[in-house]
């Protein structure tokens, strides 16, 4: 049985009032109703009001789903369909437009789902495939880069989705064999030219990485990666122009230089520090 569907949400200003009252004190989670908040957060999660999507809607997630626990299972079950089925992938192939904050913002929402269900253990096998499935088509096809967006606050789009698989592969219902499916599409979301990461986005998109070689993903199929980069920049410096290659440069820099940060002190991924020396030598 639905929840929402039949609930008429909040305008914008009218939740804005009463999250920011909520964060307060002046009202409390259990004064109101929760299936009208939820519905109207989700309703509104791509707003391009920057305090009240990311500051007031997704807090108030965040606080709801993880600090109080205090929504149910079947309510984040709904939550899931939603993004899934009609949120993640709206207005995809758009590039500077607004619908970028709906699909960011949804991205965010799947993480707190995945890092409850990894505590609580109640959505299904299947489900959590086709998040999967979900999260692979939606960084494969996202064209907006953005960080920070004048006016309108964080876009985002990469970090966001990188925290998404971050908690997905964190699941048990994740198994290895699944790991290069997934290791495929946030390697190639490093290695873009049109713009230069500079928000984070590269250390977010290395988190997940880390947590599957942690996990038992074999530290040679990152070395072969990794000694294909001076090759694929060899081939792009003839494909693209001067800027974008500079970009890309930029980029694949940033994020074998942050790799090698973060694994230095590991004695279990010496061949992998060594293949970044090697690599970055040779860029």
């Amino acid at each position: 049985m639905s929840l929402l569907v039949n609930i008429v949400p909040m305008q914008e200003a009218q939740l804005k009032k009463v999250l920011k009252e909520i964060k307060s004190g002046k009202r409390t989670w259990e004064e109101e109703s929760e299936e009208i908040i939820v519905k109207s957060m989700i309703t509104h999660i791509g707003s391009t009001d920057g305090e009240l999507r990311d500051q007031l809607i997704y807090s108030s997630f965040y606080q709801l789903i993880i600090e109080k626990n205090q929504l149910e299972h079947e309510l984040l079950n709904e939550l899931l369909d939603l993004c899934l089925s009609e949120l993640l992938l709206k207005g995809i192939g758009e590039n500077g437009t607004d619908t970028v904050f709906t699909r960011s913002f949804t991205s965010l929402l799947i993480a707190l789902i995945l890092y409850r269900d990894n505590r609580d253990n109640f959505l299904s096998q299947e489900m959590v495939y086709q998040i999967k499935d979900k999260l692979i088509d939606y960084i494969n096809l996202e064209k907006d880069l953005r960080g920070f967006v004048s006016l309108k606050g964080w876009a985002h789009s990469i970090a966001h989705v990188a925290d998404a698989f971050d908690e997905l592969v964190k699941s048990p219902k994740i198994k290895q064999k699944l790991y290069l499916e997934i290791l495929k599409p946030l390697w190639n979301k490093v290695f873009v030219s049109d713009n230069a990461y500079d928000h984070d986005e590269v250390e977010r998109i290395l988190q997940p990485i880390l947590v599957m070689l942690n996990n038992g993903l074999d530290p040679k199929k990152i070395e072969a990666l990794i000694q294909s980069i001076p090759q694929v920049l060899k081939i792009q410096k003839e494909k693209i122009d001067e800027e974008k290659f500079g970009f890309l440069l930029a980029n694949c820099k940033s994020f074998l230089k942050s790799f090698f940060i973060k694994i230095h002190e590991n004695p279990n991924l010496l061949s992998i520090q060594k293949c970044i020396k090697k690599c970055l030598d040779e860029i």
